[in-house]
């Protein structure tokens, strides 16, 4: 996706600019030409003559160096590329790039692109907590600047929280994401995955066995073909997918507030196995046992999260996919499911224990749709995510 790419790299100043030296190797591996651009105070965490070797190309520095500009004055160098990246990029280059300061290089080439610039935050928690740098934030998000993380992790200064620069896959993701002409670009898609967890007391919930895996996969394979993906999980085993905007939710109630928040957007796959009760009033505390007596638990259904985006009046995706996970009957199920709900396509699957697609790593999947039902062979996960965001991208560009 990258082959042919051209990618401005301005690196800051911070600890985290020792990542870029793999980043700009991960670009060239998948094709693109990395044009570095170092300031001031990135010298002082990778020198200028590791990041040329890797990229293979002159690290520019000086805003003054006449023979560069002999060469490629900074105007043309803003130009030239596919996109702007800037990592990591501190809280002072974001106020810098906020407020419209061309004093050095870097922020002279950000003031005079007119390429899509791409940035990695990377700072203290503090620093990136504070209102001054969520305003710059806001501001240049309004702008039309795209952000990929911070991360939440620990620090080099020993704190905790978000600020630390997004991995260089992740980054890279972002990048294919930014540049690629794939059949989804421009399209916004929202995905659910996980199970919920339903609290009983602080320390006993009501679960399923969903792994989560099946909505990663569906997550990255639309991100492959240039979706922008806000994607809403519980808490589940399986990697969160690159690329995408995570929203880590607990319950039902939570993953419906966070898919409201979400949208607009063109779609929407509802691959969540979302818990069907919750326990109506959960304890503060631990339940003990009355002379061996279990606790009497009242239940209470909880929201319909398909059904509630699906019958929406104003705002509802252009398309809408359930999943169906079902022990008898699949297809049947899945059919009467469908109209239930409203929504457009529905996925069932059948996860008797004994099919091992519960947890596992393969599906054996139906599509159901409107005009009938399409059998799927068993295959990977990750084959059935693609065969899925293909469909999508066709039913999308269906309805331009």
């Amino acid at each position: 996706m990258l082959g042919g790419k051209r990618i401005l790299l301005i690196i800051g100043g911070g600890i985290a600019a020792y990542k870029c030296l793999d980043l700009i190797r991960r670009l060239r591996e998948r094709g693109a030409a990395v044009t570095p651009v170092m300031t001031r105070a990135a010298g002082e965490f990778v020198t200028p003559l590791s990041v040329a070797a890797l990229a293979g190309e002159t690290v520019h520095s000086d805003l003054f160096d006449l023979t560069a500009e002999a060469e490629m004055g900074h105007i043309q160098l803003s130009r030239v590329a596919d996109l702007v990246v800037v990592a990591p990029a501190t809280a002072d280059l974001l106020a810098r790039m906020a407020g419209g300061h061309a004093d050095d290089l870097a922020s002279t080439l950000l003031m005079a692109t007119d390429t899509p610039v791409l940035v990695a935050p990377a700072m203290n928690v503090r620093m990136y907590e504070h209102p001054a740098t969520q305003r710059n934030i806001a501001l240049l998000q309004g702008d039309g600047v795209r952000f990929v993380g911070p991360n939440a992790g620990d620090m080099a200064c020993g704190e905790f929280g978000p600020g630390r620069m997004s991995e260089p896959m992740e980054i890279v993701t972002a990048i294919e994401q930014a540049v690629g002409d794939g059949p989804l670009r421009s399209r916004r898609i929202l995905v659910t995955s996980g199970p919920t967890h339903e609290p009983i007391d602080p320390v006993r919930y009501l679960a399923n066995r969903s792994s989560g895996a099946q909505g990663s996969a569906i997550a990255e394979a639309l991100v492959a073909l240039g979706a922008e993906v806000v994607f809403v999980t519980g808490p589940a085993d399986a990697a969160r997918p690159l690329g995408c905007e995570v929203v880590e939710v607990e319950s039902a109630q939570e993953m419906l507030g966070a898919v409201q928040d979400a949208l607009p957007v063109d779609a929407g796959v509802f691959a969540a196995a979302v818990a069907d009760w919750r326990v109506k009033t959960a304890s503060g505390s631990k339940l003990k046992k009355d002379n061996g007596k279990p606790p009497v638990l009242e239940f209470a259904e909880n929201p319909d999260i398909l059904a509630t985006v699906s019958r929406l009046e104003k705002g509802r995706p252009g398309l809408v996919v359930g999943f169906a996970a079902e022990t008898d009957d699949v297809i049947a199920n899945a059919r009467a499911k469908r109209l239930r709900k409203g929504c457009d396509w529905i996925l069932a699957n059948d996860v008797r224990p004994e099919t091992g697609i519960m947890g596992g790593a393969e599906n054996a999947v139906h599509l159901v749709t409107e005009d009938g039902v399409e059998d799927w062979p068993r295959m990977g996960k990750n084959e059935v995510a693609r065969r899925l965001a293909v469909r999508i991208a066709e039913a999308l560009a269906g309805k331009d």
